[in-house]
């Protein structure tokens, strides 16, 4: 064989071993790819989602929910089903089972959020702390982890009152009467239309208010949340301040209506007729129309600032709404309870107490505004005795215990700023009152070793127009003002 075959021959066998050694090279790398791919779907379908915002409270479940409905977007047809094998129907039957316990973790984590909203951490925590899903307890899923961790960090920048006050002593309790839901019929110049431009507020006007007062950072409390009954060392008791954190910026408020009774004469001029409960179970207001029919929605202060809280959790405190005050002499919440002889009479009771028992279950307190709305400085001990007896006796029975007396006409039992000393205030505190509610311009209350004094401020027709200077830390008057509502006419 000549010199240039044997070297041709040579280099062949060298570029075929070159050529067989690049394809072994080439297969080992797709080996190695190959099986990072394998560790990098593992890894995908063990890995465990992440919460790092509200906004985005489960990325990593939303991936592997997505990487799920992917491959079931295949499984076109009950058909495609029946073709798997067992260890694919298996398969298939797993992914649902990751896709559904991802879905319950991202709820649960929504849940706790609102929650949050409402400063209501520690109830939020719980809620997840509670979660066991088929892996075992909340603690091996990362997201649920990464959740409490974001709580627990919002939680610790809360401030005491918001920062805004050092004290519950300056909170504002703002309050109202039932709400006129149409002004044609309250504002029509008959004998009645004066008082309500004086002592009632519009819908229009209630829902101005709330939505100022929210964008300003006040948040609702309740009567029971601002002071707290403790037990001393020696075995006594005393009330102290409560102490309530807020985001930073937040100022406390609380709210209440009086005489929420819808008594006869408002008939026919535009306001609720009575409280019922609704189809979701939430309490709401009920109005008749002037062809005898009936109709259910937002005509006063119950259902309004419920579905305003529902939109904005966070102006509410733990779910907090308003205090509702009752008088008795012409029943309860619309119901004729003071009359034994109406036909509906033993139904109504029982209808009040499911109503009573919704709005407390809602967020809602319930105060004694006496039973026949006298005025208690001016009337005698024996008086204020057998009111205050058949209030406990008609209305109490029904609406349930309650530890807040609302003063008629916003009037004191004693003129004194000191402490209580008289023989009427003993007699109520025997009958289990500790909150007296009164009536002033500015913020004003006391909390003292056996009761809670405070004042109230009303925003009725009259604070808005012969007084609207007094309301200038909540809002201008004449941006609230219904444009319906008649000038000064008294």
């Amino acid at each position: 064989m000549s010199w240039d075959k044997q070297t041709q021959k040579k280099q062949g066998k060298r570029k075929s071993k070159r050529f067989y050694g690049i394809i072994a090279l080439e297969i080992i790398i797709l080996l190695v790819l190959f099986g990072a791919y394998l560790i990098f779907v593992k890894s995908k379908a063990d890995e465990q989602d992440i919460t790092n915002t509200k906004d985005d409270t489960s990325q990593s479940d939303k991936e592997e929910t997505d990487e799920i409905e992917d491959t079931e977007d295949t499984d076109d047809t009950d058909d495609t089903e029946e073709k798997l094998s067992p260890e694919e129907l298996e398969a298939l039957a797993e992914q649902e089972r990751l896709k559904k316990e991802i879905k319950e973790r991202q709820d649960l984590i929504v849940q706790a959020d609102r929650l949050a909203l409402g400063y209501d951490y520690d109830k939020a925590i719980e809620l997840i702390q509670g979660y066991e899903g088929l892996e075992g307890s909340y603690k091996v899923y990362t997201t649920l982890i990464a959740a409490i961790e974001r709580l627990e960090t919002e939680k610790s920048a809360l401030k005491l009152y918001g920062g805004s006050y050092t004290s519950v002593t300056q909170f504002n309790h703002i309050f109202f009467h039932s709400l006129i839901a149409d002004n044609a019929k309250a504002f029509d110049d008959d004998s009645k239309a004066k008082g309500y431009n004086m002592y009632m507020t519009t819908v229009s006007e209630f829902s101005k208010m709330m939505q100022k007062m929210y964008e300003d950072g006040y948040v609702l409390v309740k009567m029971s949340d601002i002071a707290k009954k403790v037990t001393l060392e020696d075995g006594t008791t005393k009330y102290v301040e409560n102490e309530i954190y807020l985001r930073d910026g937040k100022k406390p408020f609380v709210l209440s209506e009086d005489d929420v009774n819808y008594y006869p004469y408002m008939d026919g001029d535009g306001f609720a007729s009575r409280i019922v409960i609704g189809e979701d179970g939430i309490p709401t207001c009920e109005m008749l129309l002037e062809d005898g029919t009936t109709v259910t929605g937002p005509y006063d202060i119950v259902p309004i600032l419920n579905a305003f809280v529902e939109e904005h959790p966070d102006f509410s405190y733990k779910g907090a709404k308003g205090l509702l005050a009752v008088t008795g002499y012409e029943g309860t919440f619309g119901y004729r309870t003071n009359n034994p002889d109406s036909p509906t009479y033993e139904e109504d009771k029982e209808t009040v107490k499911k109503v009573a028992e919704a709005l407390k279950a809602d967020g809602w307190e319930i105060g004694s505004h006496s039973w026949g709305h006298k005025n208690m400085q001016i009337e005698s001990i024996d008086l204020l005795k057998r009111d205050t007896n058949r209030w406990l006796e008609e209305v109490g029975s029904l609406v349930g215990p309650t530890d807040i007396y609302v003063y008629p006409y916003g009037v004191d039992i004693e003129t004194t700023i000191g402490p209580y000393s008289s023989d009427k205030y003993e007699f109520l505190k025997e009958c289990g009152f500790n909150f007296y509610l009164g009536v002033f311009k500015d913020p004003w209350m006391h909390v003292k070793k056996d009761y809670v004094r405070m004042t109230r401020r009303p925003l009725d027709g009259q604070a808005l127009l012969e007084f609207p200077d007094r309301l200038v830390d909540l809002f201008e008057a004449e941006e609230i003002l219904d444009p319906e509502r008649p000038g000064k006419n008294w």
